[in-house]
């Protein structure tokens, strides 16, 4: 157990440090990079619905990067007059199904889940980050924060046993 808790620790160190660097505005004092497991997160909802894209892989999906104050209080809904535009990341859209899947119901396709994130959360961080370059960080940051192989790696498996 303590091996588990080690490799916890080091992990949120890890999305600490990488947190860090994104960390360079005087609008917010850090960002959170959010993700969940979809098992975890249909359990705990009233229904869930895969995204009209097929099942998510049995791995983390992004559910958000959201900018964050010291004392514990966020900025929200910062920017009405920039609305979440597809064609800002049409180049990401496919990735952004694969790794920022939509479980909310009914299913979609993701942009109503992606325009809520950029609306409630990105707008706050316009200082430092644009439409294209906020979805692309938070990418960026699944790709070299991977829960699911940290987790593998350290003997914990998604199946509910553990190797350690």
């Amino acid at each position: 157990m303590e091996f588990k808790e080690s490799i916890l620790i080091k992990l949120v160190v890890m999305l600490q440090c990488l947190t860090l660097v994104l960390c360079a505005s005087q609008d917010f004092d850090f960002f959170y990079f959010v993700q969940q497991w979809p098992g975890s997160y249909c359990d705990t909802q009233q229904s869930c619905c895969y995204p009209t894209s097929g099942k998510p892989d049995a791995d983390f999906g992004i559910h958000g990067l959201w900018p964050n104050y010291n004392d514990g209080s966020y900025p929200s809904n910062c920017d009405s007059s920039n609305p979440f535009q597809q064609s800002q990341v049409s180049n990401l859209i496919s990735t952004m199904q694969k790794e920022w899947p939509t479980l909310a119901c009914p299913s979609g396709n993701g942009i109503q889940f992606w325009s809520h994130e950029w609306d409630k959360h990105g707008t706050c961080s316009e200082s430092l980050l644009n439409q294209h370059d906020y979805f692309e960080a938070a990418l960026n940051l699944k790709q070299k924060a991977n829960l699911l192989q940290a987790l593998t790696s350290a003997g914990i498996n998604p199946d509910g046993d553990s190797t350690v």
